[in-house]
């Protein structure tokens, strides 16, 4: 089996000592925050639990005023709440919230996801410069007295997603994928359908955080060099943990002679660790994050984070029965496939073709 394996030390050779110092105060603050966590299973409204919630409440304003500080000095990690107006963070907050419970259920799990898409999308393209814009003319059911037309002004953004590949990191990002690529073509002047290049990246889960090892099966991947040499590379992923399939992904790449014109990576939890790997690794790389976290577990794990997106987004596979993508696919149902049939479409080629 052809196999690309990077390891941890790797990843933790691109940050900085400054980073390491950064990393190092915010697992400090969150163990804080877990000596509290105890306290708040105890019944009823206790004095104890009372306090607890509100030392814990002071704890995360005091992370997310230190990860905002630290992000403001790194122009390539934009974190929605920490860029958008006030106004518009309950929304944010509210879906993080709802994706975080364990009595969200994989259809309303599966909603939730599409909502923070559109938002990160929203967020990756405000740039856009406001006085271009496109013109869509639909014609409406209505057609007495004759055929109505509506004419709806979008952001010209064709400079930005006329040149995408999307870049699946298979089973957690196959979904966020397919919206993001649906949020392309619906916001192209031309219904322009991005390529897929699909790569099978795994972990190691024997090992813990600090000698994990990233495995990148190229047998059992899909793509096509060509499609991705000077083009815009879309990863779409809900959690970027430790960074390390991204970078294992685009050092191949890049060590085959590929040349992208830029990397985004879309993602609706970060954890400042992964975030600052990776843009020391990769040149001209852009995270767009809905949310960021503080910490990792030993195990690698997003704290506090969501579980493991994959499962609750496609459910487990069956022991020793991983299913594969056109699997994935199938499974999602007519719903899902109906509503993204162009990127269904590219995906079985790829895979197929």
């Amino acid at each position: 089996m052809k196999q690309i394996v990077l390891q941890a030390s790797d990843l933790d050779g691109y940050l900085t000592e400054e980073d390491k110092q950064t990393i190092a105060v915010m697992d400090n603050k969150f163990a804080e925050a877990m000596a509290l966590f105890p306290k708040l299973g105890t019944d009823g409204a206790s004095a104890r639990k009372q306090e607890a919630r509100s030392k814990l409440i002071a704890l995360y304003n005091e992370m997310g005023e230190k990860m905002q500080e630290i992000t403001r000095k790194e122009p390539s990690i934009h974190v929605y709440s920490f860029e958008t107006p006030r106004s518009s963070h309950g929304e944010a907050s509210r879906l993080i919230a709802k994706l975080r419970d364990v009595r969200t259920e994989t259809p309303e799990f599966v909603y939730y996801i599409q909502r923070a898409y559109e938002l990160l999308f929203n967020l990756a393209f405000s740039s856009s410069i406001p006085e271009e814009k496109n013109y869509i003319f639909v014609d409406t059911p209505v057609d007495i007295p004759t055929q109505n037309y509506a004419v709806h002004k979008i952001p010209d953004i064709d400079e930005k997603v006329g040149n995408s590949v999307m870049c699946v990191m298979l089973r957690a990002a196959l979904l966020p994928s397919m919206i993001v690529s649906k949020e392309i073509q619906e916001y192209s002047s031309n219904d322009y359908v991005t390529p897929f290049a699909l790569f099978r990246i795994s972990r190691d889960d024997t090992k813990e955080e600090r000698n994990m090892a990233y495995i990148l099966d190229l047998e059992r991947s899909y793509f096509d060099l060509e499609v991705l040499d000077g083009k815009d590379l879309f990863f779409a992923d809900p959690m970027n943990a430790t960074g390390g399939s991204l970078v294992t992904i685009v050092k191949y790449l890049i060590g085959q002679g590929i040349k992208p014109r830029s990397i985004t990576f879309l993602n609706v939890i970060s954890v400042l660790k992964g975030s600052l790997r990776i843009v020391r690794a990769i040149d001209n790389s852009e995270i767009y994050t809905l949310w960021m976290d503080p910490s990792l577990n030993n195990m690698a794990y997003i704290m506090p984070g969501l579980g493991d997106a994959g499962d609750r987004i496609n459910g487990e596979d069956l022991p020793d029965q991983a299913r594969n993508i056109i699997q994935l696919i199938a499974d999602y149902g007519v719903g899902i496939t109906s509503l993204y049939r162009a990127q269904v479409r590219k995906i079985e080629a790829t895979v197929l073709g």
